[in-house]
């Protein structure tokens, strides 16, 4: 029997048929024909509110809102990858999905072990900010030892709608590119942990600055 591996898709746009739905078109394409599957999340049309820092999470394991964050972590400790794609709004992602990765991320922490899930971030931007909405999606991925996947290019489509995406022939090939490289390092993953496990983590140590009155 095939192995089985699967990529979570997080659509951050309000536009369900937008720019970043594109960009994904491309991806899930690519991911099927490398025998990856995928799932693709709208996060960006849903009323997703921020972290209130209420810790109820620590002791009962899901966010005390019970909305699309619950229902996609379960999803997430599953996946072999998950793909964050937004929009750039002044030079960042969408609130909405910032404060879903947020929640996601924070409400998990207990209960998914992230090590070793591939993570990569995609931007859309019609012409700038791209490259720092990439970066802040990206954080999250590397405070939790997942590795990123990574392109020929930094994983961007540019157009103000979907049609103009189809003109960016280099953000699609980019798009492409990441999805490839992300079932390669998938791949790769899965056959090492199956032969010797995943790398051991560390926890023990929290270092917080004060200073004693």
């Amino acid at each position: 029997m095939a192995e089985k591996y699967k990529v979570i898709l997080l659509n951050g746009s309000p536009h369900p048929e937008g720019c970043v739905a594109r960009a994904f078109d491309e991806i899930e394409k690519t991911l099927h024909e490398c025998g990856v599957d995928t799932e693709r999340i709208e996060v960006g049309t849903k009323d997703v509110r921020g972290c209130i820092s209420c810790n109820f999470c620590r002791t009962h394991g899901r966010c005390v809102f019970n909305d699309l964050v619950n229902e996609t972590a379960p999803k997430f400790a599953e996946a072999d990858g998950l793909i964050a794609g937004t929009p750039v709004y002044y030079a960042g992602g969408n609130g909405q999905l910032l404060a879903f990765l947020d929640r996601l991320f924070y409400s998990s922490a207990s209960t998914i072990d992230k090590t070793m899930k591939v993570g990569a971030a995609v931007a859309s931007s019609r012409r700038a900010g791209s490259t720092s909405a990439f970066d802040e999606i990206n954080k999250y991925f590397t405070i939790c030892s997942m590795p990123v996947a990574s392109s020929t290019y930094w994983n961007e489509v540019h157009g103000f709608t979907a049609e103009d995406v189809e003109h960016d022939l280099e953000g699609l090939q980019t798009m492409r590119n990441l999805a490839r490289n992300m079932a390669f390092l998938i791949k790769a993953i899965r056959s090492q942990r199956d032969a010797e496990g995943l790398p051991a983590q560390e926890r023990g140590e929290f270092t917080s600055f004060f200073t004693e009155r």
